[in-house]
């Protein structure tokens, strides 16, 4: 998969994610539980908006996807990371876990372009 492609998939994915809780925060919590501090929601949503839409822009040429590449990667790793550390310490619902499979999908995708680009 070209290095584009996933930073499109994944430009959408971030968005939408990350407005879910800006958009609806009560079915947000009916799937993932209660949040005590909303304001931390906020952010890190309005940060995937972010991310989403810098991934969307690198995807339109081919020499900028290496940029969405790196934010792309960085992103997954630390949502991961957060998901499954905190599932863990029984501080965040185990539904975390799913957006934790996901994030290391976009991680597998992001290596398979960056192999595809090396050939």
């Amino acid at each position: 998969m070209r290095a584009s492609t996933v930073a499109r998939l994944q430009g959408v994915f971030n968005i939408v994610g990350g407005l879910w809780p800006l958009v609806h925060m009560r079915s947000f919590e009916s799937v993932l539980g209660p949040k005590t501090d909303r304001w931390l929601v906020y952010t890190v949503a309005g940060l995937m908006v972010s991310i989403g839409g810098s991934q969307l822009s690198a995807a339109s040429q081919e020499t900028t996807a290496r940029h969405a590449r790196f934010v792309g990667a960085g992103a997954a790793s630390t949502f991961a990371a957060i998901d499954v550390i905190y599932v863990m310490r029984r501080r965040i619902s185990r539904m975390y876990l799913l957006d934790a499979l996901m994030e290391a999908g976009w991680l597998a995708a992001w290596a398979v372009s960056a192999r595809r680009s090396i050939r």
